[in-house]
């Protein structure tokens, strides 16, 4: 049978040379970054390697770099430890955050957790129905106690990239005139692949991102601290990671993500282009299926990831047939496909409840080939006539 992966969003495969990099140290370097023999220091220089590569493409210092085991936990750590230490500075202050209804479960439920704890009050932004933010609105949810603002750079789900640069520019307007920062955060997971992350031409104080959606190992990831960003850390009991995050350093994955990072800097624009023509042929031939919507932006969108809801057919139930025919795809994220909810991106787009359990993502990447879409697009709507024929009528 056929393998056709289409659920690069979810996860991508480690690729060869990032695994090249990664394996002298998970063999003979396996010394301990902390120590000051040979095989530590070892260690240590393959870690500052990896976090100078990662510092160059987002465009900063070495230093500004912090490791840890994935995006969700440098969401989980900029906003808990940055909320913490606004609230160690001035105790009276109940700080506001600012978010949006379509990001990512790492930063809507650690938003939820600091709301239940009663030590912050956020806003979560609505969206249109292409699932933008409107910059008007943001303003307007500016408040005096308002000291952060955090929006995902690039959808998970439907792929729509929200205006970061713009927003960080008119975000430093407002902090200068009101002589009170206002820091931003993105979750730029989905776009480092593929658009421009570097963070002073973003404007952002904070940036997290996953080394598994480009190309490096699961269970490591980055976080971008501004120079003059106070965050208190979260897990205590060693010195590591300029004394904010202690543990010992996952030192392959960490060498892992360094290689991903300076690979897909380098082959950025022409892996940008070769995706967004095979995503136009995909979106195109699923398309000419009835009653299958397009979701998302139709062009303000990263190049690898294609959201559609199609009615009268259950989305785990195409899935799953799909599966059978050797093609890998998703229902909303990776992160809810188990939960039988439909997606919270799709519902605050304003898509009906029975059209968003119809959801159906594909997502591509430097891998993917025209036989691969030309695969689906022959199987994908058997599958669905079939669905259909067996759905009950008059439902």
């Amino acid at each position: 049978m056929k393998k056709v992966y289409l659920d690069n969003a979810a996860t991508t495969p480690v690729d060869p040379e990032v695994l090249k990099a990664m394996l002298p140290y998970l063999k003979g370097s396996f010394g301990n970054p902390s120590s000051v023999h040979s095989w530590g220091q070892q260690a240590r220089r393959a870690i500052e390697k990896a976090r100078d590569q990662v510092a160059d493409v987002l465009g900063t210092k070495s230093r500004r770099i912090l490791f840890t085991s994935g995006a969700t936990e440098s969401i989980n750590f900029a906003h808990k430890g940055l909320i913490e230490a606004i609230i160690r500075k001035d105790k009276r202050l109940k700080p506001h955050i600012i978010t949006s209804s379509i990001e990512h479960k790492a930063v809507l439920e650690t938003c939820q957790h600091l709301e239940k704890k009663g030590l912050v009050e956020v806003t979560y932004l609505p969206v249109d129905k292409k699932s933008l933010i409107e910059i008007e609105e943001l303003e307007k949810a500016i408040r005096p106690e308002t000291v952060l603002v955090s929006l995902i750079y690039v959808n998970n789900e439907v792929g729509t990239i929200q205006p970061i640069k713009e927003i960080g520019q008119r975000l430093a307007e407002i902090s200068r005139k009101r002589k009170k920062k206002i820091y931003f955060h993105t979750d730029a997971t989905q776009a480092v692949q593929y658009l421009d992350c570097r963070v002073g031409w973003l404007g952002v104080d904070l940036l997290s991102l996953s080394g598994h959606k480009l190309y490096a190992p699961k269970g490591v990831g980055a976080l971008y601290i501004r120079q003059g960003t106070s965050l208190i850390r979260q897990q205590d009991g060693g010195g590591q990671e300029h004394r904010l995050r202690a543990g010992t350093e996952n030192v392959a994955s960490i060498v892992g993500l360094g290689r991903a990072m300076t690979l897909v800097s380098q082959h950025q624009a022409t892996n940008s282009k070769k995706v967004a023509r095979l995503k136009e042929k995909l979106v195109k031939g699923v398309l000419e299926i009835p009653k299958i919507e397009l979701t998302g932006h139709p062009y303000q969108s990263a190049p690898h990831i294609a959201s559609f809801v199609v009615q009268e057919a259950e989305g785990e139930a195409i899935l799953l047939r799909l599966s059978d025919q050797g093609v890998a795809a998703s229902s909303g994220s990776a992160c809810t496909s188990g939960l039988l909810q439909p997606s919270h991106v799709l519902m605050a787009m304003g898509v009906p409840v029975e059209k968003a359990h119809g959801s159906l993502r594909f997502s591509l990447s430097k891998n993917t080939t025209q036989k691969e879409v030309d695969y689906l697009l022959k199987v994908l709507p058997g599958v669905i006539k079939q669905l259909r024929a067996m759905a009950p009528k008059g439902v």
